[in-house]
């Protein structure tokens, strides 16, 4: 059994779980290194103003997206952390994430492991706050709690608007 399943064991979840597990880290029990929180940038970092490449060679123009999933203005001060590369927000089940200049991801919220509406963006990955999960940019797990993977949604941008779909 290692740090991680026995501090399940022994009731450890959420925030909890990961105050513990991040404050005394030795290499070989951490799943990740310790969260972080990206501090709210004071400046914001400028948008792409065309559409946004969605899959190699193709645009999308978001006005003609049928069906949008959710639909953000980047220029929201809800949704301020979408300015800086690793800031993210949850909603409506969906996680958006700026996970390089101008380049967005979204999955949904709800883990694959176990369903709970867990998962955050932390720096280059998806990752379940409850169990541990991770999951790359593309919804592939990266350990055995994310083995099912996650669902990923498309991103499409233009000017402050931002619309994810599937």
């Amino acid at each position: 059994m290692n740090r991680y399943q026995f501090l399940k064991s022994m009731g450890f979840r959420g925030a909890a779980l990961m105050a513990v597990m991040s404050s005394c880290i030795r290499e070989e029990d951490t799943y990740i290194n310790a969260l972080t929180e990206t501090p709210a940038a004071t400046a914001a970092t400028p948008v792409t103003a065309t559409p946004v490449t969605t899959a190699p060679g193709t645009t999308t123009d978001v006005s003609s997206i049928k069906n949008p999933l959710l639909t953000l203005d980047l220029s929201a001060v809800a949704n301020a952390s979408l300015k800086t590369v690793g800031g993210y927000i949850a909603n409506s089940g969906i996680v958006v994430a700026q996970t390089s200049a101008g380049n967005y991801a979204a999955v949904t919220q709800t883990c694959s492991h176990e369903p709970k509406k867990k998962i955050i963006f932390n720096k280059t990955e998806f990752y379940c706050t409850d169990h541990g999960a991770r999951f790359d940019l593309t919804g592939k797990g990266l350990n055995s709690f994310g083995s099912k993977g996650l669902t990923v949604y498309k991103v499409a941008v233009s000017g402050t608007t931002l619309v994810v779909y599937s």
